[in-house]
């Protein structure tokens, strides 16, 4: 990846209390499977930073995941920091998640990701466009106020042109692949964009909102936390155009 991944763990990121972990091959991902089969669709969640993946089992995101009768699997994989300081976070998720998936059976991909999981998701997607059916980012990461600020002087993400020097190589790295998801040549996967209205990233949110069609934007109450982030994914996995189960479930 052509960015300054040493610029991420100094760019004082949001998230838990964290101790430096090595990245490890093959990433390891825990897996839930739907109440529903057969089934041909697979969300893919990376998790904040210093999150650990036991916590979204106990802040009850696998449990959400089960009341939403989706006919869709569930991977949680381990794309912690230490895959971005070292890049090798796209690859690892090809290599380790996405085309073990496609070999086992599944058509249809969606990236979802807390945080720094939702910038994940995005390099992910914007490196390989047409891997991915759609993106469901809470809270993402987007990189400096400032860059933030020079896209909604310039006109809006679709208008912004990256500069050509930039102390914040990871926000224009962001705002870049989010061209992407924009305006009326946008990719066909759609780009959901979840975050809490008193989120300390809300400023960098609120400036991409406006480019998103209004029923892909959701917010609750709450800032850059779990109570804010839990109604969050229940609502996107209610109102992303996932296969849903017919019939009585067992």
């Amino acid at each position: 990846m052509a960015w300054a991944v040493a610029a991420l763990a100094a760019s004082g990121l949001p998230g838990c209390g964290w101790l430096p972990r090595s990245a490890i091959v093959p990433m390891p991902v825990d897996r839930d499977a739907s109440a529903c089969r057969p089934t041909d669709t697979l969300i893919v969640l990376l998790p904040g930073r210093g999150m650990l993946l036991g916590e979204l089992s106990t802040e009850g995101f696998i449990d959400t995941f089960r009341a939403a009768g989706l006919r869709a699997d569930l991977v949680r994989a381990d794309a912690h920091m230490g895959y971005y300081k070292d890049r090798s976070v796209v690859d690892r998720l090809r290599a380790d998640v996405i085309d073990p998936a496609r070999a086992q059976g599944y058509r249809h991909i969606w990236l979802a990701g807390i945080s720094l999981g939702g910038l994940g998701a995005l390099l992910y997607a914007d490196e390989h466009p047409d891997e991915i059916d759609g993106l469901l980012l809470i809270a993402p990461y987007l990189g400096e106020p400032q860059t933030a600020a020079d896209v909604a002087a310039q006109g809006g993400v679709e208008r912004w042109r990256p500069p050509a020097q930039t102390d914040d190589a990871i926000g224009v790295r962001a705002w870049t692949c989010l061209k992407r998801y924009v305006g009326p040549s946008a990719a066909r996967a759609p780009l959901y964009l979840a975050f809490g209205v008193d989120d300390r990233l809300a400023p960098t949110h609120r400036v991409l909102a406006p480019a998103l069609p209004p029923q892909h934007v959701l917010t609750v109450a709450g800032g850059h936390d779990w109570p804010a982030w839990r109604p969050l994914w229940q609502r996107l996995l209610a109102e992303a155009p996932l296969p849903r189960c017919t019939g009585p479930r067992p």
